[in-house]
């Protein structure tokens, strides 16, 4: 069992149905595939598969229960997300502190992570049903922060901690000397073509694009895409002149 399918999101008491939608969808793109509510005010609900864009398929498999006990039947650790500081004797991490924890430690159970109502959050009997709590750092002037960006946050330090990376670009690979020089070839007869570079007095204009060009190294897309826009250019004029011998 890996980290990610041993997280349970339970949310308790959940007043507004887009919120459970939101939240779906912020557990799937970080990798958490389970979801039980704890009572919550609408659900199943239609603004809540409005808010969850692709993670319907979160919403259809949720397990709605009647009570927390419930929801926490067979979780062998559980962990409680809280706004501001309490006086309970559980022991309080940072989102990344408790994901890596988790990650390093011997706890091969489920684990249930709460998330309270949107306006006052867990209650305190709630949260004294968790050996560890979980804090979110916000700024001290405004602690407010959304249920799905409070998942979202709490997800992501779990992807990281379950060892995602991010995807790793292609590799930028110029193209070669002759390609170059193909295309600033191109590049001059267009130019004279269109009366921006007199060829009786160039001056130093096809040295400097050569030194522009060469800093900004394009690649095979990027040269297709120049050479394009160039030979458009004369298809352009083409056409003018076709038009103008009509």
């Amino acid at each position: 069992m890996t980290l990610l399918s041993r997280i349970r999101v339970v949310l308790v008491g959940t007043q507004h149905p887009g919120n459970i939608g939101a939240a779906a969808r912020a557990m799937k793109t970080m990798g958490l595939r389970e979801l039980a509510l704890v009572a919550p005010a609408a659900f199943p609900d239609p603004r809540a598969e409005a808010m969850a864009v692709g993670a319907a398929d979160l919403l259809a498999q949720a397990r709605v229960c009647a009570s927390l006990d419930e929801a926490l039947a067979d979780c062998a650790f559980v962990a409680a997300t809280t706004a501001r500081p309490r006086h309970i004797s559980a022991l309080s991490y940072t989102p990344r502190d408790w994901a890596q924890r988790l990650a390093t430690g011997d706890n091969a159970g489920r684990i249930a992570l709460l998330f309270g109502r949107e306006r006052t959050g867990l209650t305190n009997q709630e949260i004294e049903r968790a050996q560890e709590l979980v804090a979110i750092p916000t700024a001290q002037d405004y602690t407010s922060l959304n249920l799905a960006a409070a998942v979202q946050i709490v997800g992501y330090e779990l992807l990281l901690a379950a060892g995602a990376s991010a995807q790793e670009l292609p590799a930028h690979e110029p193209v070669g000397h002759a390609d170059l020089e193909r295309f600033y070839v191109h590049l001059e007869q267009v130019l004279i073509r269109t009366r921006f570079l007199d060829p009786a007095n160039p001056r130093l204009l096809m040295r400097r694009l050569r030194r522009l060009f060469g800093r900004a190294a394009p690649d095979a897309n990027e040269m297709n895409i120049l050479r394009g826009i160039l030979t458009s250019v004369t298809d352009a004029l083409a056409r003018e002149r076709g038009a103008g011998g009509a």
